[in-house]
């Protein structure tokens, strides 16, 4: 391999000191090579998004406005992170305690009701639903002769008649 020199030292091409780190052209930082984010060029970075509780001058998240703090929970019923719903920190401590508040005085669920339905019962008494519903027994059975479940009960023998035994008789005298 070819060892790597200046551009100073031998009249490479490039003029200017060496550059270190990543191109940053326009507004994008992106340049034409797709910028610090890698990927294909011309791909912009995502515009800054605004906390809309600082734009609306909210000093206090209330927890009884479900209307408004629905909007931060995803379809399958997690808080949204700030990264992807742009609230401050500050106002995404708010908006935690408030989630949670509703969850609690049941104004929204703590789970989607897809999700729901895809556990099973036991998953579902664990994560404080009602329990699963207990199997059927059978009737209890005294210890004697075994019958299969579902076979119709076999009526009791009658007593047999029993006949009369002749009473002996005496042998007979020959002679």
């Amino acid at each position: 391999m070819a060892q790597e020199t200046s551009p100073s030292s031998e009249g490479g091409t490039r003029s200017g000191p060496p550059r270190s780190g990543p191109r940053r052209d326009g507004p994008s930082g992106g340049g034409g090579s797709g910028g610090r984010y890698g990927g294909p060029p011309g791909l912009r970075r995502p515009r800054r998004k605004v906390c809309t509780f600082c734009v609306d001058k909210v000093q206090r998240i209330d927890y009884k406005d479900v209307g408004r703090i629905r909007r931060y929970i995803s379809d399958r019923g997690k808080i949204d992170p700030r990264r992807k719903s742009g609230t401050c920190a500050k106002h995404q401590r708010m908006l935690t305690t408030a989630l949670k508040r509703a969850r609690l005085m049941a104004m929204l669920p703590y789970t989607a009701d897809h999700v729901r339905g895809l556990m099973s019962p036991q998953a579902r008494a664990m994560a404080g639903g009602p329990p699963p519903p207990k199997p059927e027994r059978p009737p209890f059975r005294p210890a004697g002769e075994f019958r299969p479940a579902g076979a119709p009960p076999r009526p009791a023998p009658a007593p047999q008649p029993t006949a009369p035994v002749p009473p002996p008789q005496p042998p007979a005298n020959e002679g």
